[in-house]
């Protein structure tokens, strides 16, 4: 039995989870949790292991991250749920719709398909595996060291939200950067084949994005019969931060559908 998964709620409601991306956790999604907050759900911002202030695992696959969600949901005595799920986020919620469908309200995957994706943040993975704390005194030093491998400034902060302050007064990362590093091609695995949830299902994709195409349509509805695709505009893969107005806006039309 694993230890239930660090998570911020807000507000009263429905239940609703939202699941970050890879090397994200939930403090990404603090805005928008409060928005939805607003509209009438009691909303779960949840660190996935490995990620955040959940708990470390050498273990990572969907399967896991799906049944710790399970666990979570079953800790705090939620019986039906919404679940957003943001790329790799996206895949732990279709994971779970499938395994579980009776936890399900309705699923929102934002900017993914389940489809297999080849590893391609090994850049990143680098960067950070290259960086060199004893010379780290600050967020600007990490910056820094940082820049020399990625020269994306967003995907730099994005990233660097992650350091904290531990024990030993020092700066360190809250994500498991080893066992992330090393289960990489895990987080491009695809939900298991046969597995589908018949249950209302929105896939909101960025316009600017490559994660999904027209062409996997086919994919999506052989495992979601039951779900739509919906474009956001000027937005890339960080969908819900590039356009969150209109993210939102589409997101709780489906939810309150």
């Amino acid at each position: 039995m694993n230890p239930i998964l660090h998570s911020k709620i807000l507000g009263q409601g429905k239940p609703l989870c939202i699941l970050h991306g890879f090397l994200g956790m939930s403090d990404n999604w603090k805005t928008l949790g409060t928005s939805y907050a607003e509209n009438g759900f009691e909303v779960h911002l949840i660190d996935q292991r490995n990620h955040g202030k959940s708990f470390h695992s050498l273990d990572f696959n969907y399967d896991f991250l799906a049944e710790d969600l399970k666990q979570y949901l079953s800790t705090h005595h939620i019986e039906k749920t919404s679940i957003i799920g943001h790329s790799m986020g996206g895949k732990t919620a279709m994971q779970f719709a499938c395994t579980y469908p009776n936890f399900m309200d309705k699923l929102l995957v934002a900017d993914i398909a389940p489809k297999f994706y080849p590893p391609h943040h090994q850049e990143i993975i680098n960067g950070l595996l290259a960086l060199d704390f004893s010379k780290v005194a600050s967020r600007t030093d990490a910056d820094t060291q940082l820049k020399e491998h990625l020269t994306h400034f967003g995907v730099r902060q994005f990233l660097l939200k992650n350091l904290y302050w531990n024990e030993e007064k020092k700066l360190a990362f809250r994500f498991n950067l080893e066992v992330l590093s090393e289960k990489l091609e895990e987080v491009g695995e695809n939900i298991n084949s046969t597995d589908s949830f018949d249950g209302p299902t929105l896939f909101l994709r960025g316009d600017r994005s490559e994660y999904v195409s027209d062409a996997d349509t086919t994919v999506i509805k052989r495992h979601f019969p039951l779900a739509t695709i919906a474009t956001i505009s000027n937005a890339g893969h960080w969908l819900h931060a590039e356009n969150p107005t209109e993210f939102l806006q589409k997101s709780l039309m489906f939810l309150n559908s």
